[in-house]
């Protein structure tokens, strides 16, 4: 797989590039080891391409979780209480956890349990590869990033998306780099919060 584009939001390449130089290197090489035609093995069913041999979105993902993993990637969490009160849970959402349940609890209200989960940090950065659906992708960067981001768990966010010349030998329902550019450039320099990279990429 090679990067065929690439995209720094609110300077998060440039950040990469003077504060973890060497873990940016080793994304790209993470990146160009995975082995793209080894994946082109799901046969369509769908009405409009069936029978073509696709690439497997599972099979891709687990190519790269490999790689990442290799380098000692780990999935992380970051776990929060949640209910149905507005400004209660404004006033406690930068809390540390125990004590948001805790002060959901003192109001009389029942602590539910949430988490964001990305599947790669290291050194506060995070790596999400998306191959699923493309409403995912604006969970992704809206809302895990920022959530990370504003935890004070990363420092920048990096989204690996297939390009259109990947996506349109994938099954309907991926998303794609160029689209997905388009997505974050629409809210304007500031949106979302967050330090990100957009990496597209083919075979």
């Amino acid at each position: 797989m090679q990067i065929k584009a690439r995209y720094s939001h609110l300077n998060g390449e440039e950040y990469l590039l003077v504060h973890r130089k060497k873990l940016w290197e080793e994304i790209q090489h993470v990146i160009t080891r995975v082995d793209a035609s080894a994946c082109r093995t799901k046969v369509s069913k769908e009405k409009t391409m069936r029978g073509r041999l696709l690439y497997s979105p599972s099979e891709m993902n687990q190519a790269f979780r490999d790689g990442f993993r290799a380098h000692h990637w780990e999935e992380r969490r970051n776990v929060f209480w949640v209910t149905s009160d507005e400004k209660l849970l404004r006033g406690i959402h930068n809390l540390p956890e125990p004590q948001q349940k805790q002060a959901i609890e003192e109001a009389g209200y029942t602590p539910i349990r949430s988490y964001n989960q990305t599947d790669f940090v290291k050194e506060r950065v995070a790596v999400e590869v998306q191959f699923g659906k493309y409403a995912f992708v604006a969970h992704d960067l809206f809302v895990k990033h920022l959530s990370f981001y504003v935890s004070d768990v990363i420092d920048v966010g990096i989204e690996i998306l297939p390009m259109k010349e990947l996506e349109q030998n994938m099954s309907s329902g991926v998303p794609y780099y160029e689209r997905d550019l388009l997505n974050v450039l629409r809210q304007g320099r500031g949106v979302p919060a967050v330090p990100l990279v957009l990496v597209g990429v083919a075979p």
